[in-house]
């Protein structure tokens, strides 16, 4: 007599991960000066420590081809000498990084208190609804991804979004629309940028 219950192996039973390989996508090679930004990263550390350039790398190939694919992975992997399965976990677990593509615009609405305290899931809503999409879509112009992020550190200056690598703090819910409509006419110049980073320049 066993004091274990009885457990059943039928296949229905087994756990299916719901992870999703990224697409292969056409063969990808860094550009000759993407080539020589990452040569010359690389050459700050040891060359048994190359998957420390890991990072950079990934953003390299990002910014080359607006997301990463499963070619760029490989390529990543072969530049710092580790396997592409280690390239992906780096990509998988960082919410910058995208494995399909994404708008010209990518706006990280920052969701952890001090932004949530000062309206941030409103600002979630007025995107969404001013862009017809939902967090984790891209409307049909191809121009805004919406995301939701936690921390990005700037809480005095809540509520904050992130724009690809640049800034814009303090965005009310009632500022959205406006907001939008300058990123579609004026680009970057439309973001207020980082105080931090104003200050330190000045």
């Amino acid at each position: 007599m066993s004091f274990h219950p009885q457990m059943e192996y039928a296949p229905a039973k087994f756990h299916k991960s719901a992870r999703t390989l990224a697409e292969q996508g056409p063969a990808f090679a860094y550009t000759p000066e993407n080539q020589a930004r990452f040569d010359e990263n690389v050459a700050h550390y040891p060359p048994d420590q190359r998957k420390s350039a890991v990072l950079y790398a990934l953003y390299l190939a990002q910014s080359q081809q607006g997301y990463l694919t499963a070619s760029a992975m490989s390529h990543v992997a072969q530049q710092i000498g580790c396997s592409a399965a280690e390239v992906e976990d780096v990509v998988s677990y960082y919410t910058m990084f995208f494995t399909k593509p994404v708008g010209t615009y990518v706006l990280n609405v920052c969701r952890t208190l001090s932004c949530a305290l000062l309206g941030a899931e409103r600002v979630t809503e007025e995107i969404s609804a001013a862009l017809n999409i939902k967090p984790g879509e891209t409307d049909p112009t191809g121009t805004f991804t919406l995301i939701e992020v936690e921390c990005l550190g700037a809480c005095d200056r809540a509520p904050v979004v992130m724009v690809n690598d640049d800034w814009h703090e303090r965005l009310g819910p009632d500022q959205v629309r406006e907001f939008i409509e300058n990123v579609r006419t004026r680009g970057a110049a439309a973001f207020t940028g980082c105080h931090l980073h104003k200050e330190v320049k000045a």
